[in-house]
């Protein structure tokens, strides 16, 4: 039997002994993604780092919309803090201005037209400007978003393999896909066969994409070949793939994987040489989830993805855009006024570069026609020319009711060119149909069939 002072040990409560972990400091760098240091890159090490156009800045800019003294990062080892010394022009993150804020690895800052993207030290990332930065066949921007998207394209248009373009509606996806053919070696010599899926009847898509044989059904009266054999040598593009019939994904995904179509009625299959180059405006991922799309046909149609930003994402590029429009109609720059280019950066475009540059030529036209045509004498002096005498209205007042205004007159004349048909006019205006219906519920404008 023990002693009592072993007995009193043994209930004594142990104190545990463990390893002294030590929680790693974060260690990060500064990617320059634009301006004229794009490219660049600044280790970033615990204490502070001063940024600006002067020479005594740790980091200096040689961008002139940067002030002196502009920004300081505290970098500590939980994170990092970024803070405006009283900046000129403001520092800005995601699209917010900011005094002092917490910034985590990922997140982008904008001083002037300089572009700062705070990654982890040992980030494999780094800048690569396309070498075509202002603009990718008739895609013009010189936004971060769309010189990323201008790179990739560039690399697209250059191989074989099937792309998919991604982006909301009036966003440029047909503009890409012919700026891929063209400028791939198919666009030399084969041709390009446009597929607007969301056009056409479900009952008459296989034929559309396949061909068909004389009898086939009700009016086949002769054989015809399909967009996959007309596309032969070149580029079938698959527009609005997302509204693509169950029943009729298995067929394509076996003339994406084999090149072999059978026309409707058929008994043999046709090799086809052809590129597939598919647009949604549609999020596919998600439409897998929901059993409405094929997992294995949106892996084969996606070998590559190339997505359009939407233009509220990057309006930095509404002035070029304008202007591209305008040298497009043959109109010099001087045709639409200051206020009226305020207005065009300040809207949020539902319809995206579409929307604009119906918005534009009509702006133009309205200067063109007869007065009566007009929709409102306060229109007139919304968008009035340069060199026009007529008093201005202040900025919030002139641009509500021009927005107003042209949303009536707009969408009165497209209703009308439509027939009322809702899906026609939704199509044509490259907006949702929601949207056509809210906007006439607002204008108290009636539409008619809303049948394709």
């Amino acid at each position: 039997m023990g002693s009592q002072e072993e007995d009193d040990d043994e209930r004594r409560p142990r104190t545990a002994t463990l390893p002294n972990f030590r929680l790693e400091p974060l260690r990060v760098k500064l990617l320059v993604l634009s301006g004229p240091e794009a490219g660049k890159s600044h280790a970033l090490p615990i204490g502070y780092r001063r940024i600006g156009t002067d020479r005594s800045c740790d980091i200096v800019l040689k961008d002139r919309t940067v002030s002196r003294q502009h920004l300081v990062l505290e970098v500590r080892g939980d994170g990092v803090k970024a803070i405006d010394k009283g900046s000129r022009n403001g520092s800005f993150c995601e699209g917010m201005r900011f005094t002092e804020l917490e910034v985590r690895p990922g997140a982008i800052l904008k001083l002037g037209t300089t572009e700062l993207k705070l990654v982890p030290e040992d980030s494999l990332e780094r800048v690569i400007p396309s070498s075509a930065s202002r603009q990718f066949g008739a895609l013009v921007g010189h936004s971060r978003k769309m010189r990323e998207a201008f790179t990739l394209l560039e690399r697209t248009a250059n191989g074989e393999a099937d792309v998919l373009i991604e982006g909301e509606t009036g966003t440029g996806k047909e503009l890409c896909a012919e700026a891929i053919h063209s400028q791939s070696r198919r666009g030399r010599s084969g041709p390009f066969i446009i597929v607007d899926l969301a056009g056409i009847s479900p009952s008459l898509i296989e034929s559309e994409l396949f061909g068909h044989v004389k009898g086939a059904f009700t009016g086949a009266n002769t054989d015809r070949a399909g967009a996959f054999e007309r596309a032969s040598g070149g580029v079938v593009f698959l527009d609005e793939v997302g509204e693509l019939p169950l029943e009729v994904q298995p067929r394509l995904l076996r003339a994406l994987e084999r090149r072999q179509v059978k026309r409707v009625g058929a008994n043999e299959y046709r090799q086809v040489d052809v590129r597939v180059v598919s647009a949604t405006h549609v999020n596919l991922e998600q439409a897998v989830k929901e059993g409405r799309f094929r997992e294995d046909l949106f892996h084969r149609l996606a070998v590559l993805r190339v997505q359009l930003p939407p233009l509220r994402e990057r309006q930095e590029d509404i002035p070029l855009l304008v202007d591209t429009v305008l040298e497009r109609m043959g109109k010099p720059p001087s045709v639409l006024s200051e206020q009226t280019r305020a207005l065009l950066a300040q809207y949020p475009w539902p319809g995206n570069v579409r929307e604009l540059r119906n918005v534009v030529e009509r702006v133009v036209s309205l200067g063109e026609v007869a007065l009566p045509d007009m929709p409102t004498q306060l229109e007139i002096r919304a968008h009035a020319p340069r060199g026009s005498q007529e008093k201005e209205l202040p900025f919030k007042e002139a641009k509500e009711r021009l927005i107003e205004g042209f949303e009536r007159d707009y969408l009165k004349s497209l209703l009308e060119r439509c027939g009322g048909n809702i899906s026609r006019a939704s199509r044509e205006a490259g907006i949702a149909r929601l949207y056509v219906r809210k906007l006439m519920k607002k204008h108290g404008l009636q539409g008619g069939d809303d049948a394709p």
